[in-house]
């Protein structure tokens, strides 16, 4: 806060200085006023310009962000490949199931199933979609390479675009298609900036798909595909059939296309130089009334400003004892240093108070860091107590539960040293002491520490966890982690199952906790690692445990991360690096 009030002291310090340099400015030369208005002008009107070109490009990014849309919308409608794949490798009925899909959908211009040697197994034909031969196609090769879906826009309809993809099926098979975009060229004619800027599709070889409701900018391949190239987006100027054209460009490589807005430069900037008139008179209107207006009233406010300038400099120096004298006639600054006086009093009274939230806010962090560890092993003990009390137990189950309390209750006593290790991790002071750690006994012993808690509910508490996993990571606080996670799954899961998996890859290794319990919003998931911060308001806690083990992943160089659809339950998911040898 001392910081802050300093930095408001020196600009207020900063802004008298600048008032006076700039009334001498005034009194001494009455011509150097025109070079700084001449300069503004010149950035006004370089920003204008700018600021019209960004807007092409913003037009063209908003366009190319919602291509991918056609892409999402192609996953839905080919979900008769799963069909396909039931019946292959047999023809007549791929076939069959290939007529259906063109029927369903229109503008399916050409539907093909490619067997794994290069041979066509089935092809549907619709319109006037011309016939090509697709062995050695590059796109079929990508996706031999890549195994997912492809796409890519293309003019095999005219000038209308089309959507190629191909999408990978059962043994080596391959689904190839193409999909009239009649509806995203009629979308993009509608589309203007101005009156005559529009926006065009150009593949990666500089072609512009022009539709009927378009006119065509006559800019050739070469100048487009060199624009490609260029780290800046925006198209200053480049020549075409209506002139000297501007624009901007941007990428879509998911599609294989580039979204470009073109428009004549005349037109783009007609209102620059008016606007730029308007405000030279203006500044100058404003120049000559500051100069009368700086005249009339310095003399007047040299003091208060002296006054105010000596106060600000005496309280950024940490001085709050310091008052500005009252004895002003200007009604304005009188209230103006009464305000300046009663603020640096307040301040000194909040620097005290301040200490003193401090000290009991850690206090209290403390206390409710304490109470939140202590609850999960609690709530284990208190239900085996009431299995235990309930006599329906084999001697056998009695002493298992009678060694799994002893293991709770021996891991209390760690609890409050785990804290403050928590502690110290947050701040910095203290790194996870990390060592391998088998995963999968770890996860066990805190199902078992959850299970009577869950079998109250019913709930299936399960681990899937290869054996012989392992993990880098300080077995204490791996163990704080998953406890939590697993705790609040059970806590808001009131029936179905709460599972632990693990996997790893190259670089990491990955624990999720997933849950079919309530689940969280989109809202809730952007704050749940928050300190204080609860689901459920009406749930004992303190919201602690999570913003906990989301800063003990991230000391050891990982992150915990949550996926959830309310209603459906919740998957939170800890990445760990591997051991760096």
């Amino acid at each position: 806060m001392s910081a802050a009030h300093n930095m408001a002291f020196a600009i207020i310090r900063l802004g008298m200085s600048i008032f006076s340099k700039l009334f001498r400015l005034f009194i001494t030369v009455v011509l150097l006023p025109l070079i700084p208005m001449a300069l503004l002008l010149a950035y006004y009107q370089n920003r204008q310009k700018t600021n019209v070109l960004e807007a092409h490009y913003n037009l063209a990014e908003v366009v190319s962000s919602e291509l991918p849309y056609y892409m999402e919308t192609l996953k839905t409608q080919i979900h008769f490949a799963a069909d396909i794949n039931a019946v292959l490798p047999d023809g007549a009925q791929t076939e069959s199931i290939l007529k259906q899909a063109v029927k369903n959908y229109p503008d399916m211009r050409l539907l093909a199933v490619i067997s794994p040697d290069g041979t066509e197994l089935a092809r549907i034909l619709q319109g006037a979609e011309t016939n090509p031969a697709l062995t050695g196609d590059d796109l079929l090769q990508a996706n031999l390479d890549q195994s997912r879906l492809l796409a890519r826009l293309t003019d095999a309809d005219g000038a209308t675009p089309s959507l190629e993809f191909v999408y990978p099926l059962n043994e080596g098979y391959i689904l190839y298609g193409r999909e009239a975009m009649s509806d995203l060229a009629e979308r993009l004619a509608q589309m203007r900036i101005g009156r005559t800027g529009q926006v065009f599709l150009v593949t990666p070889e500089g072609q512009i798909y022009t539709g009927p409701y378009q006119w065509n900018p006559g800019v050739s391949a070469g100048q487009l595909v060199s624009r490609f190239g260029q780290k800046s987006p925006i198209i200053t100027s480049i020549s075409g059939q209506e002139g000297t054209l501007v624009g901007a460009v941007s990428s879509q490589p998911r599609l294989g296309v580039y979204v470009v807005v073109l428009q004549p430069k005349q037109e783009a900037m007609r209102s620059l130089y008016l606007s730029s008139a308007v405000i030279l008179l203006f500044i100058l209107a404003i120049a000559m009334l500051a100069y009368f207006a700086a005249h009339g009233f310095a003399r007047s406010l040299a003091e208060p400003i002296a006054r105010l300038m000596k106060g600000a400099q005496e309280v950024s120096r940490g001085n709050l004892d310091y008052r500005i004298k009252e004895d002003i006639d200007w009604d304005e600054f009188k209230e103006l240093i009464c305000s300046f006086n009663k603020m640096t009093a307040d301040l000194k009274d909040y620097q005290t108070l301040q200490l003193k939230n401090q000290v009991s806010e850690m206090k209290e962090q403390i206390f409710r860091a304490v109470a939140h560890d202590l609850r999960a092993p609690l709530l284990g003990l208190q239900g085996y107590i009431y299995i235990l009390s309930s006599g329906q137990v084999s001697e056998e189950e009695r002493q298992d539960y009678l060694a799994r309390m002893a293991d709770a209750a021996r891991n209390l006593s760690s609890l409050l040293e785990d804290v403050l290790a928590v502690s110290r991790v947050e701040a910095g002071v203290e790194l996870p002491r990390r060592e391998q750690v088998e995963i999968s006994p770890l996860v066990q012993s805190v199902l078992n520490t959850q299970r009577p808690a869950a079998q109250e509910k019913n709930l299936e508490l399960t681990e899937e966890i290869p054996a012989g996993l392992h993990a880098y990571a300080d077995p204490k606080l791996l163990r704080r982690i998953i406890s939590n996670l697993v705790s609040n799954a059970v806590k808001y899961t009131e029936q179905g199952f709460v599972r632990v998996t693990a996997q790893e890859n190259e670089n990491e290794i990955s624990i999720c906790v997933q849950d079919s319990g309530i689940g969280l919003t989109e809202e809730q998931c952007l704050h749940i690692f928050e300190k204080f911060q609860q689901v459920d308001g009406r749930a004992e806690g303190y919201g602690l445990g999570l913003f906990i083990s989301r800063q003990l992943a991230r000391a050891h160089g990982g992150e915990l991360t949550v996926e959830s659809v309310p209603g459906q339950g919740s998957r939170f998911t800890l990445c760990l690096p591997k051991e760096t040898k």
